[in-house]
């Protein structure tokens, strides 16, 4: 972020913290602090994109943003860390690095522990007006078999992770997202593999072409909603990034019915 824009994230950060709203209301809209603050829509969705991964702003809806609401579980004190005393690399190559780590648990002779080091991932849920989502029907050789998967791809070095977001839509899908909200951030297989994965959901999409990437492409169709729960119970639902998208949708519309098209 620029230095206008670190200082309109540090100014709304502050106000979170100093608790100027109270847990479960709704933060000002999109426009009323573009306004207030004179910053440009899209640098602001990126301050509010990382108030979202810090926990302290949840998205609700269409760029609608609310403060998180109050828990009642406490984080335990007096619970130790494991202590790392070093690492090594055993296979490095520009997809995969395999290591061994010397690690020391509470109360627990040192031992070494294999750690797999992935990409940076970021993986994008389009979802339309007539409450259908952007997939594609791929074909998986690992698991050897066909399912349904959203865009996604790897975060380039240098580049934000709303634009592989955008980037991977487009390249996978030919269509472009018209907005972007960055939902969660999240490690897929915390114990032994490193490689976080950025959510987004986006509302809205154009269409801008043919897919470009085709060896990452598939059958491209606007999915319903309402015909997720049956996929995922047939197992046709590829890939932690495309649940942790969906089912987060499902959980944030729980309250309304999906209208699915004709």
């Amino acid at each position: 972020m620029g230095p206008k824009t670190t200082r309109v994230y540090e100014a709304l950060r502050a106000r979170l913290v100093a608790g100027d709203y109270a847990p479960g209301d709704r933060f000002p809209s999109e426009r009323t602090l573009a306004e207030e603050l004179s910053i440009g829509r899209t640098a602001l969705r990126q301050v509010l994109a990382r108030l979202v991964s810090e926990g302290l702003l949840e998205v609700r809806g269409r760029s609608s943003y609310r403060v998180p609401g109050a828990v009642s579980v406490q984080r335990p004190e007096g619970v130790e860390p494991w202590h790392v005393h070093g690492e090594r690399n055993v296979y490095d190559n520009r997809w995969v690095r395999l290591q061994l780590w010397d690690v020391e648990p509470p109360g627990v002779a040192r031992f070494e522990h294999h750690v797999v080091k992935l990409h940076h991932v970021a993986v994008t849920a389009v979802v339309d007006d007539q409450d259908r989502v952007l997939m594609m029907w791929r074909y998986r050789f690992v698991p050897k078999q066909f399912g349904w998967e959203l865009p996604g791809g790897i975060v380039d070095e240098g580049e934000e992770p709303s634009e592989t977001a955008l980037r991977e839509t487009v390249e996978e899908t030919g269509w472009r997202p018209k907005s972007l909200e960055h939902i969660v951030t999240y490690q897929p297989m915390v114990g032994m593999v490193d490689s976080p994965h950025e959510i987004f959901v986006g509302h809205g999409a154009e269409r801008v072409g043919d897919p470009t990437d085709l060896e990452e492409t598939g059958h491209i169709e606007w999915v319903p909603l309402a015909d997720i729960p049956g996929l995922m119970a047939r197992g046709e639902l590829m890939g932690s990034g495309t649940l942790v998208a969906l089912l987060h949708i499902l959980a944030t519309r729980s309250g309304r019915s999906p209208t699915t098209s004709r």
